[in-house]
């Protein structure tokens, strides 16, 4: 687009012309908007076999080697998918907080700037202006197919994120935001093609709707990310869990009409695999075989009433007797013993130096 002046100064005059254009910016956005694009496809195609192969191993059946079995695997592929959501945000928002800022400083800045320039020699002067507008914007034919992908994305997020949710997947639920992405782009697409028609210029639209998602995306990633790493480190159940395993478990101990009661719950999260650990505190004088039955039926309860649990593991105390810890507490005092030991064994005997 180009706007040229004619400045007459009584007896002389200069001319301001004004070249504004847009074909190499244009070329370049639309090599970076491939550049992107290309890298968008690569990550989801990563994210869904990564998908896959971690869901379909996590649920091997626990060996010797693994006794909690492969759930870690989904927990590092979580990690993985989510590690790719974080970065593609970051270089998301790297190129479309650079276009953005670039695009709303000619929008709103620079026009104005020129027209206080202009302004500052408007005295006596006569001004010629030739303005040429062939950007005709987006067809609108275009926004059908934004729309209908919003649709289709959207219910590709809801669906795997139902799943994931009734699994407790984290690498399913980072695998259903790369859809929410898509969807999110394709709203960005349309407000930029609606704008077109309704705004004198409305490119400022894209780059600054591409910041905003790139923003979302930094922002779950950031946190399905924290997740997996919580998971790999051994992170306790969840509050939401903890009580249905409760609910479960007091129910299967109802039934026996006998003096029981459920102490405590914990266990871990292994991928999409729920490990619960329970105490259940007995009357004085329970057999084994009484405590034997009493794990049993606990385990078909709790493992029918609660999706996820692969293993329950029960502890029993009597009554009126506190619970012990199952860490070994005096770990670093006995190595501190071992060394002193050791250094005594060093000692020249009589205490003089050979």
């Amino acid at each position: 687009m180009a706007s040229s002046q004619q400045r007459d100064h009584g007896g002389h005059s200069h001319g301001h012309h004004h070249h504004h254009d847009n074909t190499y910016l244009t070329s370049k956005n639309k090599a970076d908007a491939g550049i992107a694009d290309a890298f968008h496809s690569l990550t989801d195609l990563i994210s869904d076999i990564m998908t896959l192969a971690t869901v379909s191993f996590a649920l091997k059946k626990p060996t010797e080697r693994f006794p909690n079995g492969y759930g870690k695997i989904e927990s590092m592929g979580s990690l993985g998918v989510s590690s790719l959501l974080l970065v593609g945000g970051l270089l998301m928002g790297d190129l479309s907080g650079y276009h953005a800022l670039d695009a709303l400083y000619a929008q709103f800045f620079l026009d104005h700037a020129e027209a206080l320039a202009h302004a500052a020699h408007g005295h006596g002067h006569g001004h010629g202006h030739s303005h040429s507008h062939t950007d005709l914007g987006p067809n609108v034919n275009a926004a059908w197919l934004a729309a209908a992908s919003i649709l289709i994305k959207e219910w590709l997020y809801q669906a795997t994120m139902k799943v994931a949710k009734e699994r407790k997947s984290s690498v399913l639920a980072s695998n259903a935001v790369h859809h929410r992405i898509d969807s999110l782009t394709a709203v960005v697409a349309l407000a930029s093609i609606t704008g077109s028609h309704f705004l004198d210029n409305a490119s400022w639209l894209d780059p600054v709707g591409g910041l905003l998602v790139s923003i979302m995306v930094i922002t779950a990633g950031f946190g399905n990310t924290r997740a997996a790493l919580t998971e790999l480190v051994d992170v306790g159940l969840d509050d939401e869990v903890r009580g249905d395993i409760k609910e479960a478990a007091e129910k299967a101990l109802a039934l026996r009409q006998e003096r029981l009661s459920l102490r405590g719950v914990g266990g871990l999260k292994s991928g999409q695999n729920l490990l619960a650990e329970l105490t259940v505190e007995v009357p004085v004088g329970t057999t084994v075989a009484q405590t034997a039955r009493i794990e049993e039926e606990l385990r078909e309860i709790v493992g029918a009433e609660v999706r996820g649990i692969r293993r329950v593991k029960v502890r029993f105390v009597e009554e009126g007797v506190a619970e012990q810890t199952e860490f070994v507490e005096k770990e670093q005092s006995l190595e501190l013993e071992k060394h002193e030991h050791h250094d005594h064994d060093h000692e020249p005997k009589g205490g003089k130096a050979l």
